[in-house]
């Protein structure tokens, strides 16, 4: 394959990740700095170029990878004065990685398909964590030609790659993830406290439930802080963008009129603790949240913190 010019948009703690493994993969790279500088200084140092604005990086690169906080973000990205739209040439792919909306794929597609630039939802799942080394799963909506012209530059950082179908199918599937990871989440959280006001001891239950039906990812990622086998790492996931997602999966949900109560008793758990003031703060404070509504202090116990009120034993 000829050697591609990438560019990265979002060099948050997802993007950061993705985008020095496909430095370290032999790509050349631009990347462009929004509000956090330490991502972007770090990626400058190990041979990357920094663009001073959208059109510029754009205009640098043959395929553009964006990392953004939600789909409005991408849509004004894109669309925008100085946008992606405005700079972008025939032949140029923009892979979108970040957890958005199927539909506004779609729109971005046909407004990017005048100017002959392919658009590729990229949404990934893992965490932080597996972003630096390299082993995250990424889902793609596209054609068949498309993945296999970007298949190089996905296997830098990527340790699966699923092929969801044509742009739209891995926003939806993402959206899927993300509403049973996020609803289990809620679920542990809330099962945890309750033991915990019962005077359930905290290694007990997670021995009992890591071998009976009550099990999950999600259950041992946020369980596993209570008796010190949980990694704070791996959840370092925002409230706020939990409860994006969630409301992204609701509104999907939604449209398909699908009967999805559990997703709106969910979206409102998530609601509820920006509320309260937790939406800047990482998964784990889900805890405090819970502790604080249900009059019991939850304890987590791990070797780091990841977010206001984990306590290091």
């Amino acid at each position: 394959m000829e050697q591609k010019k990438i560019g990265f948009i979002g060099v948050g703690l997802m993007g950061h990740g993705a985008a020095k493994n496909i430095l370290l993969g032999g790509f050349p790279l631009t990347v462009m700095a929004h509000r956090n500088r330490a991502p972007v200084d770090d990626l400058v140092e190990r041979g990357a170029t920094e663009a001073m604005s959208t059109a510029e990086l754009v205009r640098a690169v043959d395929v553009v990878f964006t990392c953004v906080s939600d789909a409005s973000v991408m849509e004004k990205l894109v669309l925008g004065d100085g946008g992606v739209l405005e700079a972008a040439r025939p032949g140029q792919i923009l892979v979108d990685m970040t957890t958005s909306e199927p539909a506004t794929s779609r729109r971005l597609a046909q407004a990017l398909s005048q100017k002959k630039v392919i658009f590729v939802d990229g949404p990934v799942t893992l965490t932080p964590k597996e972003a630096e080394e390299g082993r995250l799963n990424i889902m793609i909506g596209a054609e068949d030609t498309t993945l296999n012209e970007i298949r190089p530059v996905l296997e830098t950082f990527c340790q699966r790659i699923f092929h969801t179908g044509t742009v739209g199918t891995a926003h939806t599937l993402k959206l899927i993830n993300n509403f049973l990871t996020l609803g289990n989440a809620a679920l542990a959280v809330e099962a945890c406290t309750a033991a915990t006001k019962a005077g359930v001891a905290p290694d007990m239950m997670v021995d009992l439930i890591s071998v009976s039906g009550g099990d999950s990812a999600s259950f041992q990622r946020m369980a596993g802080l209570l008796t010190g086998s949980g990694d704070p790492e791996r959840a370092a996931f925002a409230i706020k963008n939990a409860r994006k997602d969630v409301d992204y999966f609701w509104r999907l949900a939604d449209d398909q009129e699908v009967y999805a109560p559990l997703a709106d008793s969910v979206r409102r758990w998530y609601d509820l603790a920006v509320a309260l003031g937790h939406g800047d703060a990482q998964m784990p404070q889900l805890f405090e949240a819970q502790g604080d509504l249900s009059g019991v202090p939850v304890s987590l116990r791990t070797s780091s913190s990841s977010s206001r009120g984990v306590k290091a034993d």
